[in-house]
């Protein structure tokens, strides 16, 4: 599943945000951008390009953690809004960004990469960044 085009890629090489939880398919990191508190990315662990690239079972294994990581941070952080956003213009190998928005955020109602429209800075401290992460990290273990 790997492609050939791996060598430069900043999501196989190693990650400089705290890993939220893994699998040998999977990885969850936290962004931890300080406008968006709990803001969290899903990444295929294998170098692959499209959604349309992988088999049924992979498809629906990576969406099914996707949609708890977004369940589990609408129950824990209760945003206003949560974006789901997979580009990869950019990047090019599968990631979904999961991005809790509030209406006081400095992009709300746009996108986070557009125009800011305020500025806001709503960041975890570090113990709150831990206790997030073991709250994911238990409820996507259960």
């Amino acid at each position: 599943m790997k492609s050939l085009n791996s060598d430069n890629c900043v999501l196989c090489s190693s990650q400089k945000y705290p890993i939220v939880w893994a699998n040998d398919l999977l990885r969850i990191v936290l962004i931890n951008d300080q406008n968006y508190r709990g803001y969290c990315r899903v990444d295929l662990i294998n170098h692959v390009k499209e959604m349309a690239d992988l088999d049924e079972e992979t498809r629906n294994e990576f969406m099914g953690v996707i949609f708890q990581t977004e369940k589990i941070i609408k129950e824990y952080l209760q945003p206003d809004k949560i974006n789901l956003a997979s580009l990869g213009n950019i990047t090019p190998h599968l990631h979904w960004h999961i991005i809790p928005r509030y209406f006081s955020d400095n992009h709300f109602p746009d996108s986070i990469w557009g125009e800011k429209k305020r500025i806001d800075i709503n960041k975890f401290s570090k113990v709150q960044e831990l206790e997030f992460i073991k709250y994911v990290k238990n409820k996507l273990n259960q």
